[in-house]
């Protein structure tokens, strides 16, 4: 029975091994895809990576036959445990800055010796100085012989963990918001857990483990479980340090995250183990059964998850805002967009033409420019020549005084004036459809264009409306965004709530100023007399430049524009849509039309874009503003 046992417990090891390895990757990769930009984040993805090369080096080893691999392995997880001591050493003190006490220089000093040492150790590695030759009479596993810098390397860890645990304490005392002082509890915690479980207590002794093995497995495997979930509780606060998203995204990404990877692998690992008892016990070919078990499991996981995961962010992260959430949501399924609309309309005149036997018709929209026309079939020039005649707008206008006449020739079309269903008589476009010589519009043909008409007229006022929606949202986006950035400043620093006060009121209406700014880009009071000049990073450009308003205010814009810019050689891509639109409305001065023909888009949709651009603009200069600040401090 207890050979059962200590062969279950062993595996249960290896299992939990392997799963930590796996989440510490995933996290890590985690880490590097979203949130590089936060010392703290950077910090602990350091840690992940150490905690990653320790459990991968152990979890291999455990497996390895022959010596030479099993040596390899084992001195290949000390990779990680040489660097994991001071990696702690530079995540308290990234956490204790984020609280608004910064290193004064000793502590980051004192993290940069820490590293060399480290490196010196790593060094003296293949040495055989800091680890001897691996000794197999260490009972349950094999363990490497202390080395001659052995003693010197845990008195390092100790006082690394020692002064990690002190900085943590600080941080936490600073803050003082509830939320924030339970995250950095995590930290205090879980960093002491995994301080423990990657502690390599049989290089000190195996003593206890050869007289109590079972005891020994036990508490290794509750350790590693500990390990396990304090990673993961630790990743979880690290994840809203330095992003401005709501509570509720970074919660549901995470776990959507921590879902689709380490969970799904680790149930994998699970299922694989017990295949592996229930084989042994059967006298049954356990290999066989590993592609089925795999690929099955992985499988069904993913698909269990795709199902339920929507069920479960809309009960668990949603909270009140329930409804207007899920609004959101169904408004982005729905939405329909501009390739959505033409193609509706192309089909709506291709029944137009195949009901009048022509192959030419129309349909524009009144937009700021007088009528344009967004959806066409059959000849250009005509077309061109119908909707462009002089005093084709004011005849449809003339119609509107009629309520009996809808339908009228102009030229060689028969046109539709297309009403809002909302407000009556309020134009919104025309239908038109190529008029044969002579040609008399019979009833049937008339009742026929109006009711295709019509459903013209609702697609172009749906259009009008999700156009007006959107440059709502649009407005609403930079203000949203100031405030959501706001609370990111303050979850662990309250003083920023109070320093940065005049410039969070200013973010508001920043999208303005730049746009003020660029209208009168070569020069008018619009530039020199501007409320960006009040920022930072404008008055040290003051200084470069002479005490020149205009230039310092050229040179920002010109700096912020250019960040907009994508990489490589300019082209009339979409990516490069918004960076060439400010280049030729305000650095080169072209017109509106013009632009519009050069990038192939209509006016409307020109003018949409350029609010984007500007509040991309917007957006590179309040970095910058942040940018300067933090050089300050």
């Amino acid at each position: 029975m207890s050979e059962i046992l200590r062969s279950f417990l062993q595996l249960l090891n290896q299992t939990f091994e392997a799963g930590i390895a796996v989440t510490a990757l995933s996290l890590f990769l985690r880490a590097l895809t979203f949130n590089l930009r936060d010392r703290v984040s950077r910090s602990f993805a350091v840690i992940l990576a150490c905690v990653m090369v320790v459990f991968s080096g152990e979890a291999i080893s455990g497996a390895m036959a022959s010596e030479e691999g099993l040596t390899f392995w084992l001195r290949f997880q000390w990779v990680g445990l040489v660097y994991f001591p001071v990696a702690y050493m530079h995540f308290a003190d990234a956490v204790l800055e984020t609280t608004g006490r910064p290193s004064r220089g000793r502590r980051r000093r004192g993290i940069r010796l820490a590293y060399g040492i480290a490196t010196a150790f790593l060094a003296a590695l293949p040495l055989g100085l800091l680890v001897g030759p691996v000794e197999f009479d260490a009972v349950p596993y094999p363990r490497l012989a202390p080395g001659l810098l052995s003693p010197w390397f845990f008195l390092l860890y100790l006082a690394a963990v020692a002064f990690a645990a002190v900085m943590l304490h600080r941080a936490y005392g600073r803050t003082r918001l509830g939320v924030s002082q339970r995250r950095i509890g995590y930290f205090q915690i879980g960093a002491l857990v995994l301080a423990a479980g990657m502690f390599p207590y049989l290089q000190i002794t195996s003593g206890f483990a050869e007289r109590f093995e079972l005891i020994f497995l036990g508490l290794v495997v509750a350790g590693n479980l500990a390990v396990f979930w304090f990673l993961v509780l630790m990743a979880y606060a690290v994840a809203f340090f330095g992003v401005p998203w709501p509570d509720r995204i970074i919660r549901s990404r995470l776990l959507k995250w921590l879902l689709r990877g380490p969970v799904t692998l680790f149930a994998v690992l699970i299922l694989m183990t017990a295949t592996h008892i229930i084989s042994q016990l059967l006298g049954s070919q356990y290999s066989v059964a590993i592609p089925i078990i795999t690929v099955t499991s992985v499988l069904l996981l993913e698909h269990a998850i795709t199902l339920v995961y929507p069920t479960i962010e809309r009960w668990f992260f949603y909270g009140p805002e329930r409804g207007d959430v899920e609004l959101l949501h169904n408004l982005e399924e729905r939405l329909i967009s501009t390739s959505d609309l033409r193609q509706f309309l192309e089909a709506v005149l291709a029944s137009v033409c195949d009901k009048f036997q022509v192959s030419t018709a129309f349909v524009a929209a009144l937009g700021e420019g007088g009528l344009e026309t967004i959806v066409a079939v059959g000849k250009k020039d005509l077309i061109d020549a119908g909707s462009g005649q002089d005093g084709l707008h004011e005849s449809i206008r003339r119609t509107e005084q009629d309520a009996e006449q809808e339908l009228f020739a102009w030229g060689e079309f028969w046109l539709y004036p297309l009403y809002s269903l909302q407000q009556p008589r309020a134009l919104l476009g025309i239908l038109g459809v190529q008029r044969r010589s002579e040609q008399r519009l019979e009833e049937d043909l008339a009742e026929t264009l109006t009711a295709l008409g019509r459903r013209a007229a609702v697609a172009l006022e749906d259009r009008r409306l999700q156009q007006q929606l959107l440059a709502s949202l649009e407005a609403l986006r930079a203000r949203v965004g100031v405030l959501q950035r706001m609370r990111a400043a303050v979850r662990y620093d309250q003083r920023e709530l109070l320093s940065d006060t005049a410039a969070w009121e200013e973010a508001r209406d920043l999208s303005q100023w730049v746009k003020d700014a660029l209208s009168h880009y070569w020069g008018g009071p619009k530039l020199t007399e501007n409320p960006l000049l009040s920022l930072r990073v404008v008055q040290e450009a003051l200084v470069e430049h002479e005490g020149n308003p205009a230039n310092a205010m050229r040179a920002i814009l010109k700096q912020a524009v250019e960040k907009v810019r994508p990489e490589g050689e300019r082209r009339f891509t979409g990516e490069w849509i918004l960076y060439n639109i400010l280049e030729m409305k305000f650095m080169e001065g072209r017109k509106v039309r013009e632009i519009a023909l050069k990038l192939a888009m209509s006016e409307a949709d020109l003018y949409r874009k350029q609010r984007v651009a500007i509040e991309s603009v917007a957006g590179m200069i309040m970095e910058m503003e942040r940018e300067a600040h933090t050089d300050l401090k």
